[in-house]
Order: structure tokens, then sequence, then C-alpha cells
């Protein structure tokens, strides 16, 4: 069972926001940036691995009950969009790796 916490030490991923739910189980990844894409197929327990940061992705992350997101390659997250991650209590979590990257890497500790 690999948590958000784990993750993100293990990745030595950057907590932007929603560092209250770091204890979220893992199931699986998600890729996508095309909001209306990803809200019709993420699952519960979800890793949203995404370059969008506006205020938006919160909330099709609460809706698909992601376990966090994580912003591929640094991309810069607005304000808004971390004080809702906060009030939302999704952890956002942020990496300079590309997507791909990330997936393969997180892909190691699902197939433990």
């Amino acid at each position: 069972m690999l948590t958000v916490e784990q993750l993100k030490n293990e990745l030595l991923l950057e907590v932007a926001a929603g560092q209250n739910n770091m204890s979220n189980i893992i199931k699986g990844v998600y890729i996508g940036d095309l909001l209306s894409w990803v809200m019709a197929h993420i699952k519960k327990e979800d890793v949203w691995i995404t370059i969008q940061t506006n205020m938006n992705v919160i909330a099709v992350a609460a809706l698909g009950e992601a376990s966090c997101i994580i912003v591929a390659e640094n991309a810069e997250i607005e304000e808004a969009t971390l004080l809702k991650a906060d009030e939302e209590g999704i952890p956002l979590l942020v990496s300079p790796l590309s997507a791909y990257e990330i997936a393969v890497k997180i892909n190691k500790y699902l197939q433990i």
C-alpha cells in the first residue's frame, strides 16, 4: 500500500499545498491535461499527473477522488490553485520530471 507521503519521499516531490492529506492511498496513475477528459476517466485513489495549474484542476481531482495531483515539469502554479487545494484537502505536489518519467517511477512502487 503506497501513500502520498511515501511517494513524495521516494520521488523527492515538493509539496505545494494540501499537506494535511498526505496519508491518502494510491492505487493507480492517470495522466491528462484536458479537464473534461480527466473528469470522465480518472479513478478513485489515482495520482493525477498534469501540467495544468489553474484552480479547476482541484475541482476535477475532488470530483474524481484523486489521491493527489502531481504537476510535472515544474509548471508554475497559480496562487488561487494553491489556496483551493488547501481548502479541499487535495495534496498538490510538484516535480521537475516529465509526466512520463513520473508515471514510470510510480509504476515501480505500484507493482510490489
